[in-house]
């Protein structure tokens, strides 16, 4: 597995401190964020899952807890739309770039808006897809903020 993606390259090029850590990914997992945190030894709330959802017709990406579920009517709102849904997978890979287990906010084939929940700031250090499935980033909540423009907002259901 290597450890240097289209993510890593993308934090490296923002002058951002970050660590990989690697695990044994399932494809076969319920919940690819919670096998994350079961591997990796980590609270569900601090290993945080990128999903990719449309937002009045354009792609977003929401960034949540791996133990919570987005409410679609809030992540409309704080994206400044009317209405959202989750994105199809083979949707999902084709913005990103990235398959569908190892999509990472980062380094995306086009950036698009990002919506960060909020109690995922309250932590120290989170983790996030490092790019590619089984590869972890971890790294300060704010410098994903920071690097990904997000918005910060209340979007669990």
């Amino acid at each position: 597995m290597s450890k240097v993606t289209p993510a890593t390259r993308a934090l490296t090029a923002a002058g951002v401190a970050f660590t990989v850590h690697s695990y044994d990914y399932d494809p076969d997992a319920e919940s690819i964020g919670l096998q994350a945190a079961s591997a990796l030894g980590e609270d569900p709330a601090r290993v945080l899952k990128t999903l990719m959802a449309k937002v009045d017709g354009k792609p977003v990406c929401v960034v949540v807890p791996s133990d919570q579920e987005v409410s679609m009517k809030k992540l409309a709102a704080a994206a400044g739309g009317k209405s959202a849904q989750m994105m199809k997978p083979p949707e999902a890979e084709r913005v990103t770039g990235y398959k569908v287990g190892g999509i990472s906010p980062f380094g995306q084939r086009k950036q698009v808006g990002t919506v960060i929940e909020q109690s995922a700031l309250a932590h120290e250090l989170v983790y996030l897809n490092g790019g590619q499935r089984g590869l972890q980033v971890r790294l300060k909540p704010a410098d994903v903020r920071g690097v990904l423009k997000a918005v910060v907002a209340d979007v669990l259901a």
